[in-house]
């Protein structure tokens, strides 16, 4: 028998339709037993029971809503008759137990990876060209458009024919063998162990905030210590409020151990543009033929560092592909490795679980502080956390901020928080922590990147291209229609789960086996095949 709906806790008084249901369906959930009375679509939820005005609404477990009218058992849960409400939270009580899955199966299993001198591994090896000011972003892209072509890290752009052809209809002339042909591109790559050369742009640097400047210098710090990253090239203009000093303090505070070349050309020092470039060009070829000599090699589980993300999450994210990343995030934790939980905004409803989970009072200290911190500046501007569900979010069944969170919080699985990190902090204690950065899927990738990740899963429900340009972003998929509709972005899809094929630990251990064929660079992810390489910093205004 095929299930048309469930509840996701015991306590629930709303359940979820995961199919379209049709008025007269039976519903038997919870010990609440009755008919639905009008349409539910699919991933929307649905009353269990009668409900007064003001009656708490309660999914996950806890409180995600209340009612604004009367509700009747079968009717439509809808922004019509229900509002944003979330559970009071408080300190950090009794100590938390975790039951650690079981990972005798994964121990042994390793990835092919660049071992990194402070202890890091690395799943790709890069070299990173960045600007330190947006006054450089032309300079870099003269840049960019000369090391891809000519060290054969460029790719052919598949619309470019075809606007060529269109041009020629619209000449009414006939397209030549020549036009059609590619540019002289080598055929293969020049340096064998690298995996990219990526450039960076960004449109901070000066003109903001000094607050703004040291941050985008602490995040860029955080790119250049990534263990994906084998060393940098700075564009710098010269009197920007982001100076490299700025820069170097702060990398010269997360760097462990040997450190890496950092290649530096100022252009006001420099003179003309030529000058800069060729510098630029002579010292980064220099660095990549030291980066081409490191290789791969094989680094236990342990050496992963997890980012958790979601975006155009739907009904489903907290019932299929959030649980899988959450299944994920608890075996490599099991295993000695790392898993970093973003986006506080989408952790409003779920702070008290999560309080509950922290190893201790300072660090949950930390956590209500920055959660607080957060909601009063967005509320100073007249906003609030619960305007963080998007249009799409509404139409497809996250109609509160705390539905939408603690569906999102299913990413942190269940093992214990032993670290809570400020944006652009970098990741220093193994385990499940929690980093402050916004919704805004990229600017949360970005700082989940530039805390340490090594590997970011990235759950969606309506798709999204979203990548990053240093580390490699898994899209998971919470249905099979978007999985069918949209399979040039999805890497891997848990619809299984919806419809009982799969469940969360079947799920979760093949998108173990699939994380380890990309990290050991037996495999690219769809976005960095699309070359989605997504950097927008976080200015720490109100961003949901």
């Amino acid at each position: 028998m095929i299930n048309k709906a469930l509840c996701l806790d015991s306590i629930d008084n709303v359940g979820v339709a995961l199919m379209d249901l049709n008025v007269g369906d039976i519903f038997d959930l919870n010990g609440y037993k009755g008919h639905i009375i009008n349409e539910v679509a699919a991933k929307h939820k649905f009353a269990l029971k009668d409900f007064n005005s003001g009656d708490d609404i309660l999914m996950y477990g806890t409180i995600v809503g209340e009612t604004t009218k009367i509700v009747k058992a079968g009717e439509a849960i809808t922004l019509n008759n229900i509002k944003h409400k979330i559970r009071d939270f408080k300190e950090l009580g009794t100590a938390y137990e975790w039951k650690k899955p079981e990972v005798d199966n994964w121990e042994n299993r390793t990835f092919l990876g660049y071992q990194r001198p402070d202890g890091q591994v690395g799943t790709a090896n890069y070299w990173l060209v960045l600007p330190m000011v947006f006054c450089e972003n032309t300079n870099v892209k003269l840049l960019q458009d000369a090391f891809e072509k000519a060290l054969g890290f460029a790719i052919e752009n598949p619309y470019e024919n075809y606007v060529r052809k269109l041009a020629a209809a619209f000449q009414n002339e006939k397209l030549t063998e020549s036009l059609s042909e590619t540019n002289n591109l080598p055929e293969s790559k020049i340096f064998n162990n690298i995996d990219g050369i990526r450039f960076l742009t960004h449109e901070g640097g000066c003109g903001g905030t000094r607050g703004d400047s040291e941050t985008l210098c602490a995040l860029l710090a955080g790119y250049v210590n990534h263990p994906n990253v084998a060393g940098a090239t700075i564009l710098s203009l010269g009197c920007q409020n982001a100076q490299v000093s700025i820069l170097q303090e702060k990398l010269n505070k997360i760097q462990k151990g040997t450190k890496k070349p950092l290649i530096v050309c100022e252009q006001q020092q420099e003179g003309t543009t030529e000058v800069l470039l060729k510098k630029a060009i002579d010292e980064t070829f220099k660095g990549l033929v030291e980066a081409n000599k490191i290789k791969r090699t094989s680094a236990p589980l342990s050496k992963l560092v997890i980012g958790l993300e979601c975006g155009g999450s739907d009904g489903f994210s907290g019932i299929s592909a959030n649980p899988t990343l959450g299944q994920v995030s608890d075996l490599v934790i099991a295993l000695g490795g790392s898993a970093i939980l973003s986006e506080f905004p989408e952790l409003c409803g779920a702070e008290q679980p999560l309080i509950n989970r922290c190893i201790s009072k300072e660090v949950s200290s930390k956590f209500i502080r920055l959660m607080d911190e957060y909601a009063k500046a967005a509320e100073n501007v007249g906003s609030g956390f619960d305007m963080n569900p998007s249009p799409g979010n509404i139409k497809d069944g996250l109609l509160t901020d705390a539905i939408k969170s603690c569906g999102a919080a299913k990413k942190g699985g269940t093992a214990p928080v032993s670290d809570v990190l400020d944006y652009t902090e970098y990741l220093n204690k193994p385990g499940l922590n929690l980093l402050c950065t916004p919704g805004n899927d990229v600017e949360s990738t970005t700082g989940l990147a530039g805390s340490g990740a090594n590997i970011i899963l990235f759950s969606t429900g309506l798709g999204t291209p979203t990548g990053n340009p240093v580390c490699p972003v898994i899209k998971v998929a919470t249905n099979d229609k978007l999985t069918s509709r949209m399979p040039d972005i999805i890497d891997f899809n848990t619809g299984g789960i919806i419809t009982g094929e799969e469940t969360i630990e079947t799920s979760g251990e093949k998108l173990l086996n699939l994380i380890i064929e990309i990290a050991s660079g037996r495999m690219k992810t769809k976005a960095e095949q699309k070359r989605n390489f997504d950097f927008i910093p976080w200015k720490r205004g109100v961003s949901l």
